[in-house]
């Protein structure tokens, strides 16, 4: 079966400062009421002050190392998924490594987009399973706030600031760690979800700041579409590839953009509201943080148990 990598530490941080449905109601021609009854989200967190993302991973990974026992100097490499690097370069996993002071790590940032987190821990899996590492650090970090317009209501209300963390290892037995995985990418989608400015397309520019190219555009009628069918698609696929049901499923843990979505992927692959971990309506769109963020929250509230299996999936 050959060597497989396994999760063995989970953390997660989430600034302090929150922003409420009501708070935005003052800043948008917006309401709790629609932007709950749409989304499912309630408040998301907002990172304040001059700090990037390396901030908010370096706390996450804290708690990792903590809950591990171990220390910076034993990180062989650290994979950083994020859309919201704290500069272009040098990267946000460079600047980690050195405010951990790992200084035997190696490091590179995988932007992924929502789908980043899931994209970076199978690259991670992938060092695990050659045997090139024996443990690898993987965090999905976003300052979302930094690229959202707050004046456009249909974007501003889902995301929010936060990172998860994960540290893989080779696992000791049989039939435990990352069993399976499907990726993919659809880059005809492009028109329908992007950031246009600050890349080699559009550098930066008087006339791309005025014309808001620096933040996030999505058309939400069609991603909302493509992300309920993909989603659930993908989950049911892996299952089957598998000969598992969703009855033997203990946790399903999706990207948290909108709850319709999850809604729908885990009706599809018909699970009890008790498998279904959410926590968008306390942080939003946390983009590659959402799933290391819920994993650690259900890790630390002591719900998973040896031999569970649990399915993530993003869009």
């Amino acid at each position: 079966m050959g060597r497989k990598a396994i999760v063995t530490g989970v953390g997660h941080y989430a600034p302090p400062k929150v922003l409420s449905n009501k708070e935005l109601e003052k800043m948008v021609d917006t309401s709790d009421e629609w932007i709950v009854s749409r989304t499912g989200v309630r408040e998301r967190r907002i990172l304040e002050g001059e700090r990037g993302s390396s901030y908010m991973g370096v706390k996450a990974i804290e708690m990792v190392l903590n809950d591990r026992g171990m220390s910076p100097e034993e990180i062989e490499l650290i994979i950083v998924a994020t859309v919201t690097p704290d500069t272009m370069f040098p990267s946000t996993a460079c600047r980690i490594q050195d405010a951990l002071g790992a200084k035997n790590a190696w490091g590179f940032d995988l932007n992924g987009a929502c789908s980043g987190f899931i994209f970076a821990l199978q690259t991670a899996a992938g060092f695990i399973e050659s045997g090139l590492h024996k443990n690898v650090l993987v965090v999905g970090a976003d300052k979302m706030s930094a690229i959202v317009d707050y004046t456009d209501r249909t974007t501003c209300v889902l995301f929010g600031d936060a990172a998860g963390a994960v540290l893989l290892e080779p696992a000791r037995e049989e039939g435990y760690g990352l069993l399976d995985s499907i990726l993919r990418c659809d880059g005809s989608g492009a028109n329908h979800l992007y950031m246009m400015g600050g890349g080699s397309l559009y550098p930066a520019s008087h006339e791309t700041v005025d014309k808001k190219m620096h933040y996030i555009y999505q058309d939400g009628r069609t991603v909302f579409k493509f992300a309920v069918t993909r989603m659930a698609d993908v989950s049911e696929e892996i299952l089957l590839r598998n000969n598992l049901t969703g009855r033997d499923v203990k946790f399903f843990i999706p990207h948290q953009a909108n709850l319709r979505i999850i809604d729908a992927a885990a009706k599809r692959m018909k699970l009890t509201e008790e498998q279904v971990v959410i926590n968008i309506d306390r942080y939003g769109n946390t983009t590659a943080a959402t799933i290391p963020m819920a994993l650690s929250e259900v890790f630390h509230d002591n719900k998973i148990r040896r031999g569970d299996y649990i399915v993530m999936a993003a869009f």
